[in-house]
């Protein structure tokens, strides 16, 4: 596993915008996908996006396609997700994962991530 560290999380009034950050003191962060999932209370945890190795694709799921964008640098070992457009229903608790070990999980499923971030909690408001 690897340490994987969240940042940026908070409170916001609807139609406002955060910008998360994970990092991860490794040399070999180039070589991993990222994702980052949410938790509402009382919910699964569900993924929201993900980003292969290059950061050339993306993949995200409906509910933040055209509001949410997954980005990293892999200079910086850092991957983000800069959300905007912020609704009440986006509350939870957004993780950071790591695909670090080949698998055969979908690049949307929790199973396909073997390192993950304590978490971070983004409340927007009404």
């Amino acid at each position: 596993q690897v340490p994987l560290v969240e940042s940026g999380g908070g409170l916001v009034q609807a139609g406002g915008s955060l910008r998360l950050s994970c990092a991860a003191s490794v040399r070999t962060f180039n070589t991993y996908t990222m994702g980052w999932f949410r938790q509402a209370p009382g919910k699964e945890r569900e993924f929201v996006t993900a980003i292969w190795p290059s950061g050339v694709s993306t993949v995200s799921a409906d509910s933040v396609k055209g509001r949410f964008t997954i980005s990293r640098e892999n200079t910086k070992n850092t991957v983000y997700l800069q959300m905007n457009g912020l609704k009440p229903e986006d509350t939870a608790v957004y993780y950071c994962a790591a695909q670090t070990r080949n698998n055969a999980y979908s690049i949307t499923s929790r199973g396909r991530y073997d390192s993950w971030g304590q978490g971070t909690q983004v409340t927007v408001s009404s």
